[in-house]
């Protein structure tokens, strides 16, 4: 139910009219519902917008249909529907001197209804010739209106084209832009040295349409049949095997290469690639080839990938009982790629960072990221790809389940990683942050304009997205989700879905009330605090339970009455990790009996951490799980979210701050790395706050002594038989020492990092981070222009990120400009400069020198990511750090006078955050110095 269908039930039970003026932004719907309202085009509605309907009209509109269409922000029109396609046979030559390409398609389409004019998504693109010819009938040429504004080109034809089948016939040129958008250009290193260029795509969510005129619409679903002309020099790839390789009568320097016909799919899947590269090669025990593209020379960093997709889609197979519907998938390194990834059907794209793994140079966490976004991307070849969702609005039906899903993968292929533990802090953990503020957005949010869809790529549609389905798993249990992903998948293979189709499948094969659960979690913002009461009554344990709108700042919205239906799990001292009851909060309040629990034993809400919810205790339950928490009989995802909540209690204002640093000291015996990662990520809230203030150094002693018992238990060197999590732990925990400078740890680091620049030991990868962060900290200019030679001098794409991001920590403000100029130098990539900027923000000064440089060269940096979600990112990162109401106004400011579409919610997020800090400031900053200097040395 979208915003507009809550207002149809809305309008239906005050038994009142509603006004035209709301369904302006309809922009598809049923030849009935047409009928009502008068309308003979599905894509224009009446001027009369004044006019009022009866409520009985209004709702005989399918809201299934209007569901997706109305636009959040932008008045938009979808496609008409009187036309639709039914195979696309494109040929496109692309030149890598010139940076531009040359195409021509045949259409074979259906004429729903008959017209005189075609409309079909273009934008940069000359459309030099258009044809139509219905079958059995006599070619006709077209004249060609372009609406840039709305991205179409109109086709207008001197008669009408009957109802029937035909073939439009285009010829077309087009720019090999630098945007990383639509068919573009890559430019990379070749192996003599010298700087060579490729031609990629990336087509979500709405870019096909910059290489070839279409339908550029996920529910507008076509088989393609791709050709390309192409240097012989050159690897060529799509979707499909090739089906044959010819010579280019015109040119003998180029090849002719024609691939297999696609299924049918969704335009944003449809990829091709030409460059230079080298391949590892296997097949699945199913028989599927899998191929993992590297740079040239570089064939051993695909390795580690490739076994991670041989393992994957066997067990994604299995998982949804459906066999991976094509012959072969191919996972290919891309030198400029603006996301992480992308599933493209059949050849998926990757940042080098999120593929490519060097044996000897690769660090563990490196290794985990690859084999999540492996996970991830091959989930989606069934679930997005072979069921897609019907529009934008429904974006987390794909993000979101394949967000979670990666985790159940390679929780199967590497058990080590204790990635679930991990999932509560780097999924869960985040979308608690971000859905808590007032300038979150629902799950499921009307999108109407493209512009409005690269702002909903975000925390919220894949970790929350995640989240809730980890917490739908867990509610109706592992076999009947199964079931219902089978029947998902089988009943709308090749088709496009709404949210509710998932919500009735997973409804009918577990019987119990999904669709009913969920719409509160997926229609709705933001999440629940569960207050929670006990009494002892004999042997049982009596709890009260109430549920409110959990808000970052603590405040109620005047006439904000949220309520989720929530799935609750409870366990105690003595079951800690099973369960030992489950319920559903289905109203405001509700009492839970737990027999059997003697009096002084601790109670813990939200088992496991599976719930998308906070809980709020009382001291006397808070006192009985401190113990737990420090001699770890409590589980690890349950002291991570018990320490995670009290944090945000305490910057809601809910709880002092002081009383969480104070539990905090109880995490000294912690040996979990993924507790450790969530502690450190809200002190560093709290210390980004505590610049601001004189006791600053006084927290980086209470820093020094939080983390150096267990940075000295792992010491710096890896001992035999050590798992992969100690190594990310010792990794962390220099971080914070060499950050905050522990005399020791500098020392040391500094050793080693001489060391490293000498030649006379390399540093382990593991041992990379926290040695740069050190020696750059607490190092000057000297230090500065070694690691400036490291990056020259790496040949691997992961080092060159890491020490990039890390150029910002100095200190010296002649350095940091250094970093700010180098950031947007040509020796970093388009796709990384807004991390290397942001890398500066870990000080005052360098968030004020960051911010300034963004605003001093916000016009090229507009020009560079304008339309991507790199640019809300940038935006972000550069201003919610900032601890006064007197920059929050001056962000606005900015913003106001210079627009920045795509990034207006991620600002309005920043803007809230910088508010929060602002009122932390006010009320709890003087009370946590008073703490940290009155605590006695260590």
């Amino acid at each position: 139910m979208t915003i507009l269908s809550q207002a149809f039930n809305f309008a239906s039970r005050r038994g009142i009219l509603l006004r035209k003026k709301l369904l302006l932004t309809i922009q598809r719907t049923s030849p009935f519902c047409r009928a009502v309202l008068g309308l003979k085009s599905p894509s224009v509605l009446p001027s009369c917008a004044t006019s009022i309907f009866p409520i009985s009209s209004v709702l005989s509109i399918s809201a299934r249909q209007i569901s997706s269409t109305m636009a959040a922000k932008t008045p938009f029109e979808r496609l008409p529907t009187n036309v639709v396609p039914v195979n696309y046979d494109v040929t496109l030559k692309p030149s890598l001197k010139s940076f531009t390409f040359e195409g021509s398609e045949t259409i074979q389409v259906t004429v729903v209804e008959p017209t005189k004019a075609i409309s079909v998504n273009c934008i940069e693109i000359e459309v030099k010739s258009v044809q139509y010819q219905a079958d059995g009938g006599s070619e006709i040429t077209g004249t060609i209106e372009y609406k840039k504004e709305n991205e179409i080109a109109v086709f207008t034809f001197p008669e009408q084209l009957p109802a029937g089948k035909g073939s439009l016939k285009l010829t077309f040129t087009g720019e090999l832009n630098d945007r990383m958008k639509g068919f573009y250009r890559s430019k990379y290193t070749g192996p003599d040295g010298e700087d060579r260029y490729g031609a990629v795509t990336q087509f979500e969510a709405s870019d096909a349409r910059r290489s070839f005129p279409c339908w550029d619409e996920p529910a507008l679903k076509a088989t393609f049949d791709i050709t390309l002309v192409v240097p012989k020099n050159r690897v060529a790839l799509s979707n499909m095997p090739v089906i044959s390789e010819t010579d280019d009568s015109s040119d003998s320097s180029l090849k002719v290469v024609k691939y297999d016909k696609t299924p049918i799919m969704s335009t944003y899947l449809v990829a091709y690639v030409v460059g230079e590269y080298d391949c590892v090669e296997g097949k699945d025990e199913n028989g599927v080839l899998v191929r993992v593209y590297t740079p040239v020379g570089k064939k051993e960093q695909g390795q580690f990938a490739l076994d991670v997709a041989v393992k994957t889609l066997p067990f994604y197979n299995k998982y949804f009982n459906i066999a991976y519907p094509l012959p072969k998938i191919d996972l290919i390194a891309i030198a400029d790629f603006s996301a992480g990834a992308m599933e493209n059907w059949g050849l998926v794209t990757y940042r080098e960072t999120a593929l490519l793994i060097d044996p000897k140079n690769s660090s563990s966490t490196a290794k985990q990221w690859v084999a999540l976004v492996v996970g991830h991307e091959l989930a989606h070849q069934w679930f997005g790809n072979l069921v897609t969702m019907e529009w934008w609005t429904h974006l987390w039906l794909n993000e979101g389940f394949a967000s979670w899903i990666e985790y159940l993968c390679v929780d199967h292929c590497f058990p080590e990683f204790d990635i679930w533990t991990q999932f509560v802090n780097q999924d869960l953990g985040r979308a608690l942050d971000l859905d808590a503020l007032h300038t979150s957005h629902p799950i499921e949010v009307p999108v109407g304009s493209p512009d409005e869809v690269d702002e909903i790529f975000d925390v919220i549609s894949y970790s929350k997205g995640a989240s809730v389905i980890r917490m739908l798993h867990n509610y109706i249990g592992d076999e009947d989700f199964r079931k219902g992903m089978n029947s998902y998948l089988t009943k709308y293979a090749y088709k496009n879905t709404f949210t509710e189709d998932l919500w009735g499948s997973l409804r009918e094969a577990s019987g119990k009330p999904v669709d009913k659960v969920m719409t509160t979690w997926t229609k709705q913002m933001g999440f629940p605090v569960i207050k929670v009461t006990e009494s002892q009554d004999g042997n049982n344990r009596v709890l009260k339970l109430s549920q409110e709108k959990f808000n970052a700042d603590g405040k109620t919205v005047a006439g904000e009455s949220s309520e989720w239906l929530v799935p609750i799990t409870i366990s105690t001292s003595d079951s800690p990790n099973t369960p030992v009851k489950s319920v559903l909060l289905e109203g405001p309040s509700m009492t839970v009996t737990l027999e059997n629990v003697k009096p002084g034993a601790w109670v813990k809400l939200n088992s496991g951490s599976v719930g998308m919810y906070r809980v709020h205790y009382t001291s006397e339950m808070l006192d009985a799980l401190t113990p737990a928490v420090r001699d770890k009989t409590l589980p690890p995802r349950d002291r991570l979210s018990l320490e995670n909540d009290l944090f945000a209690l305490a910057r809601a204002g809910l709880a002092s701050s002081v009383d969480v640093l104070k539990v905090t000291e109880g995490f000294i015996n912690e040996d979990n790395y993924t507790v450790w990662s969530d502690l450190s990520l809200n002190l560093s809230k709290i210390a980004g706050m505590l610049q601001y203030t004189d006791g600053y150094e006084a927290y980086k002693v209470y820093e020094r002594a939080l983390f150096g018992p267990v940075a000295k238990s792992l010491g710096w060197e890896q001992k035999e038989g050590e798992g992969v999590l100690k190594s990310m732990l010792r990794e962390l925990a220099l971080v914070r020492l060499g950050r905050y400078g522990d005399p020791d740890i500098v020392a040391e680091a500094r050793r080693r990092f001489a060391d490293h620049c000498d030649g006379k030991a390399v540093l382990p990868a593991d041992l990379r981070s926290p040695v740069y962060v050190t020696v750059l900290v607490n190092g000057d200019e000297d230090i500065f222009n070694k690691m400036l030679k490291l990056y020259d001098e790496a040949d691997m794409q992961e080092e060159k990120v890491r020490i990039a991001r890390l150029l910002g920590s100095t200190k010296d403000e002649k350095l940091i400009k250094r970093t700010l100029d180098f950031a947007l130098s040509d020796k970093v990539r388009s796709q990384d400069s807004t991390f290397v900027i942001a890398g500066v923000t870990g000080s005052v000064k360098g968030r004020e020198m960051g911010w300034q440089f963004v605003k001093d060269n916000w016009t090229e940096i507009h020009k560079r990511y304008t339309g991507g979600f790199l640019l809300a990112r940038l935006c972000k990162s550069m201003t919610d750090g900032f601890v006064t109401e007197e920059k929050a106004q001056e962000v606005e400011t900015f913003f106001k006078e210079n627009t920045a579409p795509g990034a207006e919610r991620s600002i309005n997020q920043a803007l809230e955050n910088v508010h929060l800090n602002a009122a932390w400031m006010k009320n709890q900053s003087a009370s946590v110095v008073t703490f940290l200097k009155d605590r006695p040395a260590a």
